[in-house]
């Protein structure tokens, strides 16, 4: 089984939250998980749900601050096996092209 999560953690603050989120995506490292971080938040992959609440938990608690938001969303496809970049590339295929833009 594949379970993929998009997670975002951030301080709640003003001003740039870069050094807590680099905190958050380096406490990834300790766990069984593939991940890939953009803008928003990052995409996290693991076998199973319990590693991904686990890097999730462990993500939150590597945050400094008065006031930590965390979000997690899960896919857990039961069903077959598609990972994080399996998905991209079947909206691509879609598309006839990269999702994404030249701008």
């Amino acid at each position: 089984m594949t379970a993929i999560g998009f997670l975002s953690v951030a301080p709640v603050r003003e001003g740039s939250m870069a050094d807590e989120v680099a905190k958050a995506v380096d406490a990834l490292e300790e766990f069984d998980v593939s991940y890939e971080t953009t803008p928003m938040g990052t995409v996290i992959e693991s076998e199973g749900i319990g590693e991904l609440f686990a890097a999730a938990q462990a993500a939150h608690e590597a945050v400094d601050g008065d006031r930590v938001s965390t979000v997690l969303k899960i896919d857990d496809k039961r069903g077959e096996e598609a990972s994080a970049a399996e998905k991209v590339e079947a909206v691509e295929r879609e598309l006839g092209r990269e999702a994404r833009s030249d701008r």
